[in-house]
């Protein structure tokens, strides 16, 4: 039997706000452990909460960005549930009348079975205003669990697709984009380490051609991409397992470890009649008009999208290129501040697709592998500015400026100085190359002779063997494009 993924998401995303929903605590992320929750975060008795506007102003500019109505009568309401980490017992939330509705974002996918690339539409069911709650420490307590309320109160938007994702390929591309926007407007910071964003991933799996959705289980806080797409894999494998042998689905709360690749049922998932939601007494309704939401419109950041278009006009990026660069934020910020620094030292044109190939590639794989954000990286944009200034002056060969770019990654100083310490600067200079050429002619004259009597089509092929060489007597340092040209000159001379 053939089957049928269906995914659909819950984001968590931390509003970027500087206090707290409900009380003028700080959110600043790293205090010591319940140095940052106060009376009205705790729900002491004789707090009243009062709402925080700029959390309104934040999710409202969210739901501009995605297309989606926005309520301009939202209601607070109360979950009740007991948790160790919920000092108050309930969560202030919203459930009824949310403060942004229906809503869409377009993802563009590679195509499948070597067809065209696709346009994939994800509907946004709501996105609603909440309180975070604390956070439980299993560690270093001997056996025992600490409880740091510093997060409790923390404003949220938490953002609900309909199930319109049928692989985890397109799970993480929504979610990739999704972070790539709560970025670009500037209401979250997009830690995903410090839970800044977190992923919720309701998984269902059905007959193919089957329209009745399965029974669906709920995979809970996942913090990166990658986490996503494995705990993915690995549920579908699962629920395809259980239900050829026989089995049956329960609706339920999971937990994906990214350590141990592991996942394990955490309890029996709840339907909303369980929290007894009501109305929050203390809270009334929030009213806002077209005027509000039209000035908040004027504030949006430059979207994702208008970004890549200009991009594409402004730096000839190819639409590709434009779109993987401005993926996210910081990237493209990086971008544009390496492109900066490279016409400041006045170097010649055509630099924008060096420094973006460079940021795709041998960047891109260094952040990968040691797991760092580009804005954290110990690259700034005036190193790789600097690097790629040296490779359009000819001072380095492609294959030099590999070693360069390593060195730079260990902090041992810019292009310039590690150029001039480690010795690395390019032979452009013809009368160097005319002498390693002529020692390489010299002690290899039958390879000579046979280049000379081979026809047209063989030479290019034979012509590698002296290059090799000559790269190996200058240390790889020789100028490719000076040194083919002057071995071409006295092979056919």
């Amino acid at each position: 039997m053939q089957w049928e993924t269906v995914i659909g998401l819950e984001i968590h995303v931390q509003l970027a706000t500087k206090t707290k929903i409900f009380s003028g605590a700080s959110t600043a992320f790293g205090a010591e452990p319940n140095t940052q929750a106060c009376a009205v975060d705790l729900a002491l008795p004789g707090t009243l909460p009062v709402a925080n506007a700029e959390a309104f102003r934040l999710a409202t500019m969210f739901g501009l960005a995605v297309n989606a109505q926005i309520g301009k009568r939202s209601v607070f309401e109360r979950k009740n549930y007991f948790y160790p980490d919920l000092p108050k017992g309930y969560q202030t939330t919203q459930l009824a009348e949310p403060i942004v509705g229906a809503g869409f974002v377009d993802l563009e996918l590679p195509g499948i079975d070597g067809k065209a690339g696709r346009t994939k539409r994800v509907r946004i069911h709501h996105a609603h205003l909440e309180e975070d709650a604390g956070k439980s420490l299993h560690e270093d307590f001997a056996g025992m669990s600490g409880i740091d309320l510093n997060r409790a109160g923390t404003p949220l938007i938490e953002i609900v697709t309909e199930p319109d994702m049928r692989s985890a390929e397109e799970a993480v591309a929504f979610a990739k984009k999704l972070h790539a926007i709560v970025t670009a407007i500037e209401i979250c910071d997009g830690e995903m380490s410090q839970g800044s964003m977190r992923f919720d991933v309701n998984i269902s799996v059905r007959p193919k051609g089957q329209e009745e959705l399965g029974t669906r289980t709920e995979t809970k806080n996942l913090n990166s991409f990658k986490f996503m797409e494995e705990c993915i894999a690995l549920e579908v494998e699962r629920q395809i397992y259980v239900l050829e042998d026989g089995g049956k689905i329960r609706q339920e709360t999971r937990l994906y470890n990214g350590d141990t690749k592991k996942a394990r049922s955490m309890r029996s998932k709840e339907d909303s009649n369980d929290y007894r939601y009501f109305p929050c007494p203390d809270l009334l309704p929030v009213i806002i008009d077209d005027e509000y939401i039209e000035s908040v419109r004027k504030q949006m950041p430059e979207l994702p999208e208008a970004k890549r278009a200009r991009f594409v006009a402004q730096y000839s990026l190819s639409d590709y290129d434009a779109g993987q660069i401005t993926m996210d934020k910081f990237t493209a910020t990086y971008f544009e501040a390496a492109t900066a620094f490279f016409k400041n030292a006045g170097a010649p044109s055509g630099e924008a697709k060096l420094i973006a190939n460079w940021i795709m590639a041998d960047l891109g794989a260094y952040l990968n592998r040691t797991e760092q954000r580009i804005d954290h990286s110990p690259v700034t944009p005036e190193l790789l500015a600097g690097l790629v200034v040296r490779i359009k002056d000819g001072t380095l060969s492609s294959k030099i400026a590999k070693q360069v770019f390593e060195a730079i990654t260990n902090g041992e100083g810019n292009a310039d100085t590690i150029v001039e310490t480690k010795g690395l600067k390019q032979v452009s200079d013809s009368g160097a190359l005319e002498e390693i050429i002529d020692n390489i002619l010299a002690a290899n004259t039958a390879q000579v002779e046979s280049y000379r009597a081979a026809a047209e089509d063989k030479r290019a092929k034979m012509l590698g063997f002296f290059v090799g060489q000559a790269m190996k007597a200058s240390k790889g340092q020789a100028n490719p494009q000076a040194l083919n040209e002057l071995l071409l000159k006295k092979l056919n001379g």
